[in-house]
């Protein structure tokens, strides 16, 4: 943003934001808190426990390169303590930064390029560390981020960081030789500088991702691979990985897996015995259950049977529409089905070089033909959201694109004479008679999930596609995004992705289409835009790359504006993707929706990472 932050700005910064985003609850109060087992007040204690139909981690749990926002929700409430953090409400107030590891709002130079921050004391690790967190240590975090690879899937937020980039090119902590970040500067162990390219608005809001946590070299060192360190990880929060009191630290070759993280299996955490709550804050963290227990269990609806039966505290796993109905039409259940806004857009997303999606009258036609309200029906009805008729969130836009449509059809149904008229254009039709009959056109890849839902909504994709002469070929994956993620696998379609907000601004969308976002693997531009062919024979890609569109331009413009022209911007670039590119085929703009069992006292909803506000949830025993 070309806008100069002084230190009091934090307030005037945040405001521009949301006033931008307009992320949350509408009127509702972001404390806004609902039990379960009538009666029962909040008590500390306990074991929540949970289970997951699917472990999609992106980065194996390394806060480094874990891209999943529910694994974002697990670190910001409880293992990770970033310098801005946030309240872990619902609603606006859920998006407003507060410091958390920084003991107040940094110092911000009069040009807006310079960040000071001071340390909070007092803030330790947890074992076997043992030790007070020092700036040190996000200097540290900040040098996993630029080193290649580690496989930072965000990495590109800190590029505005002063010889970031370089250090990057230079291999990051693989470097040989000498290696420094020359924007980050720490004058003593509490205190830590930050020096920009340029002013930059959401700055803070970037600080606090949980990759930018503080993280221990004398544990994090040992491990130099993508997600490795994931099985390792050391807390700054108040709860720490089981089995973090026995691992030994000595030296790598001592260093076990730690018992309470296996990425197939289960996430236990327990308290951190090191956390001190008077360098924290009631409204941040109320930190009530003792233990923390995340199980998979591939069998989505016996985990909501079990919740139902008492045996469960939480469902972590998208609702078959059979447990939507009996959630919501009986009575003695509603109390415990919660939904908020969640920011968030599902789509299927398609790979611009890869045939037949490297025509656009291809990609124009699913979207005419897309049976989005049966999509919709695989995920449980209007309860889960609105049909997406573009790309972010209305939310997020103050509801400007609300009457916005480009493919608007009766009934979210799909419109069959519309899409074999784009047909007509493409050189895939190669008779034009409105369907796709070339080669290219048969037995085309799908990737989706395993889980209920992707399961159900295949018959619908496929049905849809095939009106229009695309005979899709699905394959299912435990590990979607992995597949999706990893270039050279040259996917053409897929239906696995939701993505939601970063941080409330819509470029945390954006970055989606940003071509200097593009990795080998741990790849979020799914559809490959604005790839040139250098950048094709560095990341594998495959098949036709020669004049694929590019909007970085685009991009850099809306970033460089603020309030309401920024808001703007963004509004356009938007349009200009579903009109004049089409990477994509939005279908669901989602509300989170949760279901607990009686025994949730308390449960609160995380509006900056939309995911359940596990720091202020509470179980009765």
């Amino acid at each position: 943003m070309q806008k100069v932050f002084t230190r009091l700005g934090l307030a005037v910064l945040v405001a521009v934001l949301l006033g931008v985003a307009g992320c949350g609850g509408g009127e509702e109060s972001a404390d806004r808190r609902s039990t379960g087992a009538a009666g029962a007040e909040p008590k500390p204690g306990g074991t929540l426990s949970s289970q997951i139909d699917a472990f999609e981690w992106t980065g194996n749990f390394d806060p480094t390169g874990e891209y999943l926002g529910d694994a974002h929700g697990i670190y910001s409430n409880l293992l990770i303590r970033t310098l801005m953090g946030f309240r872990h409400v619902a609603g606006p107030e859920g998006n407003e930064l507060i410091p958390d590891l920084a003991e107040a709002e940094p110092q911000v130079s009069a040009d807006g390029k310079t960040y000071t921050f001071k340390i909070r004391p007092g803030v330790k690790f947890s074992p076997p560390v043992d030790r007070e967190v020092t700036a040190q240590d996000v200097l540290y975090a900040f040098k996993r981020i630029g080193t290649p690879s580690l496989v930072a899937q965000y990495g590109y937020y800190y590029n505005v960081v002063e010889g970031m980039a370089e250090f990057t090119e230079k291999g990051g902590l693989s470097a040989k030789g000498k290696n420094e970040i020359s924007g980050i500067s720490v004058p003593d162990d509490r205190t830590i500088v930050f020096k920009l390219t340029e002013p930059t608005g959401d700055f803070l809001f970037r600080v606090g991702m949980p990759a930018t946590g503080p993280i221990p070299e004398e544990v994090a060192g040992c491990f130099t691979k993508a997600g490795e360190y994931g099985r390792f990880l050391i807390s700054s929060g108040p709860y720490m990985m089981e089995g973090s009191d026995n691992l030994n630290a000595a030296s790598c070759k001592e260093l076990k897996p730690l018992a309470g993280f296996n990425p197939n299996q289960h996430l236990r955490l327990v308290r951190n015995p090191n956390y001190d709550e008077a360098t924290d804050t009631k409204e941040a963290r109320e930190n009530f259950f003792d233990r923390f227990e995340m199980t998979l269990n591939t069998n989505a609806q016996d985990i909501f049977d079990r919740v139902k039966s008492g045996q469960l505290d939480f469902a972590y796993s998208t609702e078959p529409p059979e447990v939507i109905r009996d959630y919501t039409q009986n009575e003695d259940l509603k109390r415990n089905y919660h939904t908020d806004p969640g920011d968030r857009t599902w789509y299927i997303t398609m790979n611009l070089t890869q045939p037949p999606f490297d025509d656009i009258h291809v990609r124009k036609a699913m979207n005419w033909v897309m049976d989005k309200e049966g999509l919709r029906r695989a995920w449980g009805g209007s309860v889960k959201g609105e049909i997406a008729q573009h790309i972010v969130p209305d939310t997020m836009f103050n509801n400007h694109l609300e009457d916005y449509a480009p493919y608007a059809t009766e009934g979210d149904a799909g419109d069959v004479e519309k899409a074999m008229e784009e047909m007509k254009q493409s050189k895939y039709d190669t008779d034009q008679d409105g369907l796709c009959d070339a080669p290219q056109c048969k037995n085309v890849l799908h990737v989706t999930r395993t889980t209920d839902v992707f399961k159900g909504m295949v018959p619908v994709i496929e049905a849809s596609a095939r009106k229009i002469g695309v005979e899709l070929t699905t394959r299912e994956f435990e590990d979607s995004y992995t597949v999706i993620q990893t270039i050279k696998r040259q996917i053409p379609i897929s239906s696995t992705p939701g993505w939601g907000k970063d941080y409330a601004d819509a470029s945390t969308f954006m970055v989606l289409f940003d071509s200097r976002s593009t990795l080998a693997e741990g790849n979020v531009n799914y559809s490959l835009l604005g790839l040139t062919k250098e950048q094709a024979a560095e990341v594998g890609a495959e098949g036709t790359i020669d004049g694929i569109p590019s909007v970085d331009a685009d991009i850099d413009r809306c970033n460089a504006l603020s309030g309401e022209e920024r808001l703007t911007c963004w509004e356009d670039l938007d349009k200009k993707l579903l009109e004049e590119i089409v990477p994509w085929v939005p279908y669901l703009d989602a509300n989170a929706d949760w279901i607990t069992g009686d025994s949730i006292t308390q449960y609160v909803y995380d509006q900056s990472f939309t995911t359940p506000a596990w720091s202020h949830i509470a179980v009765d025993g």
